[in-house]
């Protein structure tokens, strides 16, 4: 039994389709089904079941990946020298919606470069479905996701983190002086919303239709500050996460409004694919943003 082969099988588990494996890691079709031929003649199991164009792991196969992980990380160890020497490097693909750019990456890329000098981080954005899908199809190496809590057996949950939501308006506006404030009263205000279907702002409309209620915003943008920023200008009011609002809200430009009728909680999530080889750089990654809380405590800045 040879890396190569181990290497091979980890890939084809993880894109499902032995073209692939071999358009990504330079080999023919051929190539590859001939080496997991040998793995499995060698473990005396089948390893995939084949279908159509697609492969799938059998149970023996699922049982293999556990061990063939550890194997190759070893062996990856052993070729970056100790494990206190060793230096993360390569190219990172992270997943992530457009309001977790700011305080995620922005905010403390600085820090996470000068730590991991030698890796490239490639970001993809998009919605919380388009992030799975991006998982699913290996177009990125791990995704962080603000949503509802996701439980998928796919998918190991590296961190996660419960976000509050609330509705924010300048304290000039007529209804920052009033608890409760119901819905009906609200949906009549100016109203500054993130683009409809992403994340938070699905949930609210979904809170919104259970009450018979629509809010037709003033304006639409996935720049959660500048909705912010606008808001602290009394333009209207907006529904954001507790992570955008909290420094406007400790400074006293912003307040957040009580409405019960719509009580939302999102979860900001690492996830990666569970047959996912974990490299040096994903776990320097998983450690980077397992460190940022988006909940401010005792005073700390965000």
């Amino acid at each position: 039994m040879d890396l190569r082969s181990l290497n091979i099988f980890l890939e084809a588990a993880e894109l499902g389709s032995f073209t692939r494996t071999g358009e990504k890691l330079g080999y023919s079709q051929p190539t590859i089904s001939f080496q997991i031929k040998l793995l499995e003649k060698e473990l005396g199991v089948q390893l995939f079941d084949r279908i159509g164009h697609t492969v799938s792991l059998t149970d023996a196969g699922r049982d293999l990946l556990p061990y063939a992980q550890h194997i190759c990380h070893l062996s990856e160890e052993m070729r970056s020298g100790t494990t206190a020497r060793r230096e993360p490097s390569g190219i990172l693909r992270l997943g992530t919606p457009d309001s977790l750019c700011g305080p995620l990456i922005a905010r403390h890329f600085r820090d996470f470069s000068r730590t991991y000098p030698k890796i490239s981080l490639h970001l993809a954005t998009g919605d919380t479905g388009q992030l799975l899908d991006f998982l699913d199809h290996n177009e990125v190496d791990m995704i962080c996701t603000i949503d509802e809590r996701v439980y998928n057996t796919n998918y190991v949950i590296a961190d996660e983190e419960e976000i509050g939501v609330h509705f924010v308006a300048s304290p000039e506006n007529p209804l920052a002086g009033k608890t409760p404030v119901a819905l009906a009263e609200l949906v009549t205000q100016p109203c500054l919303l993130t683009e409809k279907g992403m994340s938070y702002r699905r949930l609210m409309d979904d809170a919104l239709a259970r009450n018979s209620l629509e809010i037709q915003p003033v304006l639409e943008t996935g720049r959660a500050d500048l909705l912010c920023a606008l808001v602290e200008e009394n333009a209207g009011v907006a529904f954001l996460p507790d992570y955008v609002t909290e420094p406007s809200v400790r400074a006293g430009r912003l307040v957040r409004l009580e409405v019960p009728q719509c009580r939302v909680v999102v979860w900001k999530q690492l996830l990666y694919r569970r047959e996912k080889w974990v490299s040096l750089q994903m776990q320097a990654m998983i450690d980077h943003l397992s460190k940022i809380r988006l909940i401010v405590e005792k005073g700390a800045k965000i």
